[in-house]
């Protein structure tokens, strides 16, 4: 894709930040919980970074880069 942005692109950049908001906050509940409950959270993490893969997918290259 060149550097054309996605048609919803405001929406797209709030879901990303949102993501990333939860995964960081998922991870440090995480280290306080016990194992099944830890299994449940790692899931999770791990369907919202599949989102943001599809998402970093609509977009340039780098674009979130100064995000993170």
């Amino acid at each position: 894709m060149g550097n054309e942005l996605p048609e919803n692109f405001p929406e797209f950049s709030i879901m990303y930040k949102t993501l990333t908001s939860q995964i960081n906050k998922l991870k440090k509940d995480k280290e306080n919980l016990k194992d099944k409950e830890r299994e449940e959270i790692e899931l999770k993490i791990q369907i919202y970074e599949s989102e943001i893969i599809k998402i970093k997918k609509k977009f340039p290259d780098n674009f979130f880069d100064e995000l993170n």
